[in-house]
């Protein structure tokens, strides 16, 4: 008998896809006038999240942040859209692909602007917080595929990266 029930089918990229949307206001700005980075680390802690509960079907919780670009400074007023996809599947652990892009208030026809990108990696957890299986992603397009290679060339860095320390600590 086994400690986790079996990994349930898979379920293609598009239907982890979540959109989060807000206007920044005054209360999240920084001592210079923009939007604080740490407000937009938590929208998109938020939309991975959602991403990441959504393809797995119950809790997942953020293990690491692999990686954030802030690209573009966010202003008050500003039209803010983050968007998640699950990238990539192991076991029990995913990463999430988040795009943060902003339409900004003051030239609404214009495209949006992309502010920032991050990918980060959720662990599903059953009702005790122990890791538990998720179910496969199945890129479904030429981009789904390439955003699934490099997440495992992220994975592969990530690993190496922790023997690495491990080793120096141990010598």
């Amino acid at each position: 008998m086994t400690d986790h029930p079996a990994v349930p089918a898979g379920k293609p990229t598009s239907y982890s896809r979540v959109t989060l949307s807000r206007i920044m206001t005054a209360v999240d700005v920084n001592l210079y006038g923009s939007v604080h980075g740490g407000v937009l680390m938590k929208f998109v802690d938020d939309v991975a999240g959602a991403a990441a509960a959504r393809h797995s079907g119950g809790t997942a919780v953020t293990a690491s942040i692999d990686e954030i670009v802030f690209s573009e400074p966010v202003r008050v007023g500003d039209l803010v859209h983050a968007h998640a996809q699950v990238n990539w599947t192991g076991n029990t652990s995913m990463e999430v692909g988040v795009r943060v892009v902003a339409e900004r208030w003051d030239s609404a026809e214009d495209e949006p602007v992309r502010v920032a990108t991050a990918y980060l990696v959720f662990v599903g957890v059953d009702v005790g917080g122990a890791p538990r299986p998720v179910r496969p992603v199945l890129p479904e397009t030429p981009d789904d595929e390439r955003r699934f290679r490099e997440a495992e060339i992220r994975r592969a860095h990530r690993l190496a990266r922790r023997r690495a320390i491990q080793a120096h600590r141990a010598g």
